[in-house]
C-alpha cells in the first residue's frame, strides 16, 4: 500500500520567512492563498490604469473616512495573505506599520479583473467572505460591470448585485460614485 501524498501548506509565517531569507526574489509577484503560493498575472495597462483611477477617485472623495490601500497584503488567518488591488481600511494612527490589516480592518475590498476574472470570482471573493470582509467589489473589465458582494458568511456572500454604467455605488456610507466614472466612461 502506498502512503498518502499530502501537499505542504505554507503558513503566513513561513511565507514571510521565505521573503526574509531571500528564498523569494524581491520582485516576485505572488500571494499566499490557503497555504499555496500563487503567482500573480502581469499587470496590463488597462488594469493598471483602472487601479490608478480608483486610487485617485477614492482618495479624493473619502477624505479621512478610510485609508486607501493599493495592492498591499491582507492577513486572513494563518494560511492566506492575498494582495487585493484596493482596500478601504479603517483609519489607524500607525497606517498599519505594526501589522498588516486583517478582515476586521477592511471596509471594502476591490479586485480589478481581466485575465484573472474566474480566479478572482471563484477563489478570492469566497476567501474574503469566509474571513468576514464585509463588502467586496469585483470590477469585471471584459464586461464593463462591477460585481458587488455583501453580507459575508463561511459559504460566501449572501448578497450579489451587478452594477452597470449609470448606477451609483457607495464605497462608504454617505459617499457615492457612478459606475461609469469608476470604469473611465
Amino acid at each position: 500500500m502506498q502512503p498518502a501524498v499530502k501537499p505542504h501548506r505554507f503558513s503566513v509565517r513561513d511565507w514571510h520567512r521565505m521573503g526574509e531569507i531571500g528564498l523569494l526574489a524581491a520582485d516576485h509577484r505572488a500571494e499566499l492563498i490557503e497555504g499555496e503560493v500563487i503567482d500573480m498575472a502581469p499587470i496590463g495597462s488597462a488594469h493598471a490604469a483602472l487601479v490608478t483611477r480608483l486610487t485617485h477617485l477614492l482618495t479624493s472623495r473619502l477624505s479621512t473616512g478610510a485609508l486607501v490601500s493599493v495592492q498591499n497584503p491582507l492577513r486572513l488567518g494563518d494560511f492566506s495573505e492575498p494582495q487585493p488591488d484596493l482596500m478601504l481600511l479603517r483609519p489607524r494612527e500607525d497606517f498599519y506599520a505594526r501589522t498588516h490589516p486583517t478582515a476586521q480592518d477592511v471596509l471594502l475590498v476591490i479586485e480589478v479583473a481581466d485575465t484573472t476574472l474566474a480566479y478572482d470570482r471563484d477563489r478570492k471573493i469566497p476567501l474574503y467572505a469566509r474571513y468576514g470582509v464585509p463588502r467586496a467589489w469585483l470590477i469585471n473589465l471584459p464586461e464593463r460591470i462591477v460585481e458587488v458582494y455583501a453580507n459575508p458568511d463561511p459559504e460566501g456572500y449572501s448578497d450579489r448585485h451587478i452594477a452597470r454604467v449609470g448606477e451609483v455605488l457607495e464605497p462608504l456610507p454617505g459617499s457615492a460614485v457612478e459606475v461609469g466614472l469608476l470604469l473611465g466612461e
